[in-house]
């Protein structure tokens, strides 16, 4: 604890010499009795209160007056306190196959829906990215903390061609959350992709090995939801009226290998997604920071608390109210 003026914590040398002074009354309190009465016949007229009763009201109000002049100090304390300082980068499969209706209304409305979860439960202070992709990867929102632009972009979100550039989406999502700069020179916030597809790598110019491998580089860990059942399937107009029906089963051993190989964990299905896991899980690599505290306040509160509590005694145990 440190004081921004600790010379005026002298004035806290009148704690014990009111002390002292209250001791010595109480010493002379049978001899000043006497000049009233005899001193054997003063048990028969008054009722002695116990010692303790007579103490602690007196006690109470040193305690609460040394508060009060701590307060006068302008203490100050150091607390370790949580960093809020982490980022989220949603990344969202836009590929032709998530209009399929296995996941109701369809594969990309119900990961849109989960990704609006994440949004709502971010942990304040908490920068979140958006990055779509089917054949080619956009950052559709940086890092920010306007979570208004964030469920923007989720909401204007559309389905694109069929391609999946699975593993290019992932290796752009590490480089975004890569080039975030904490509040501390040289410290980059923890940071992890939470990456909803239903699988497949179907385009792209890296590896899911490339992009696993630059994720776990990094220290980001990728949390892989799959989206969709075995019996996907989409049905593309052509020329002349004519329907195609494309079979397109979710394709969870591409996400599995993508998720364990960065660090993170796969999850199977929108149904098994709880956002506070993951975010309990970053938030344990937040880590804590030692934050200076005026406690001004705080003492002065309770100085006076004690000196109330005191005259309340007081006046209860030997009759002063009215």
């Amino acid at each position: 604890m440190s004081f921004s003026s600790p010379l005026l914590l002298l004035f806290l040398l009148t704690i014990p010499a009111a002390a002292a002074a209250w001791w010595w009354l109480e010493s002379r309190r049978e001899q000043r009795a006497g000049a009233w009465a005899a001193p054997a016949l003063v048990p028969n007229m008054v009722t002695r209160p116990p010692a303790w009763r007579r103490r602690l009201p007196t006690a109470l109000l040193l305690v609460g007056l040394a508060l009060l002049l701590v307060g006068f100090a302008r203490p100050h304390a150091t607390f370790d306190v949580k960093r809020e300082d982490a980022t989220v980068v949603l990344v969202l499969d836009v590929s032709g196959s998530m209009l399929a209706r296995d996941s109701s209304p369809t594969r990309l409305a119900a990961a849109k829906r989960l990704a609006m979860r994440f949004v709502s439960r971010l942990p304040h202070g908490y920068r979140m990215s958006v990055v779509t992709f089917s054949d080619h990867v956009a950052v559709s929102v940086p890092p920010t903390h306007d979570l208004v632009l964030v469920r923007s972009a989720i909401q204007k979100a559309k389905s694109g061609p069929q391609g999946t550039a699975l593993a290019d989406a992932a290796l752009q999502a590490s480089n975004v959350a890569h080039t975030v700069q904490g509040a501390q020179a040289g410290r980059r916030p923890p940071a992890v992709i939470v990456l909803l597809s239903d699988g497949g790598q179907t385009a792209g110019r890296v590896t899911l090995r490339q992009a696993a491998a630059r994720a776990r580089q990094f220290g980001i860990p990728i949390t892989a939801v799959s989206v969709g059942t075995p019996d996907g399937v989409v049905l593309q107009k052509l020329k002349g009226g004519f329907v195609e029906r494309i079979e397109v089963p979710v394709a969870p051993a591409s996400l599995r290998s993508l998720a364990q190989a960065s660090g993170g964990r796969y999850v199977r299905g929108l149904a098994d997604v709880n956002p506070k896991t993951t975010y309990a899980e970053l938030g344990s690599r937040v880590g804590k920071k030692n934050e200076r505290v005026e406690i001004t306040a705080a003492a002065a509160g309770g100085g006076i608390a004690f000196m109330l509590a005191g005259a309340v005694l007081s006046g209860l145990w030997f009759r002063r109210f009215p």
